[in-house]
């Protein structure tokens, strides 16, 4: 985190400077512990920044999903990008919640104009390579909640296990955030399990 390495920089330049020798026994103290708690802000800052997961050869960023209105029966999950620093190609096949009935991967796709919604058996992460599961992105993967036990609010926080071909299972924790004015629209309650799902924007 470049902010809390230009701060430790910082502080160690002035416990060095000269001027520290003369600075008063009381006022030094003070400083000695301003300066203990800025630190502690900043890495307390740069964990709760930090939302990303591991297994293994893998790597999970900042998995996220969007809120619903009450009603609607399912949801989306995205995933900011999926790492894989491995020898070997990984495939992300299928998920679990207890938020929901079930879960399915998903890819949205532009089919003779119109945006259509398909089920896929899964997510190829490349060998020493990455994939965007992001909000938006070209590649148009997501994972789907099918039938929410409830509305997902935003703010909140759930678990999601991850299960990959060769990684296995990994259990990650899920922010519910606002989606843009862009993607509005998408995502909303019509889908259909392993169907084609046409969306008029």
């Amino acid at each position: 985190m470049q902010t809390l390495t230009q701060v430790q920089f910082a502080l160690g330049r002035l416990r060095t400077s000269p001027l520290s020798a003369v600075i008063h026994p009381p006022y030094r103290a003070l400083r000695t512990g301003l300066a203990a708690m800025i630190m502690a802000m900043l890495v307390g800052l740069g964990q709760a920044t930090a939302h990303d997961f591991k297994k293994g050869d893998l790597s999970i960023d900042h998995p996220t999903a969007t809120p619903t209105a009450p009603g609607q029966p399912h949801g989306a999950i995205f995933i900011e990008k999926l790492k894989n620093s491995g020898a070997k190609d990984d495939q992300l096949i299928a998920a679990r919640s207890g938020i929901s009935k079930s879960m399915e991967v998903h890819r949205m796709s532009m089919d003779k104009g119109v945006m259509a919604m398909r089920e896929i058996p899964g997510v190829t992460i490349p060998a020493r390579g990455a994939v965007s599961m992001a909000r938006g992105s070209k590649e148009g993967y997501h994972l789907m909640l099918m039938n929410l036990n409830r509305p997902l609010k935003e703010g909140e926080k759930f678990p999601v296990t991850l299960i990959f071909k060769n990684a296995g299972e990994v259990t990650v924790e899920i922010e519910v955030e606002k989606r843009s004015g862009a993607e509005h629209g998408h995502h909303t309650g019509s889908h259909k399990s392993g169907a084609a799902q046409g969306h008029k924007h």
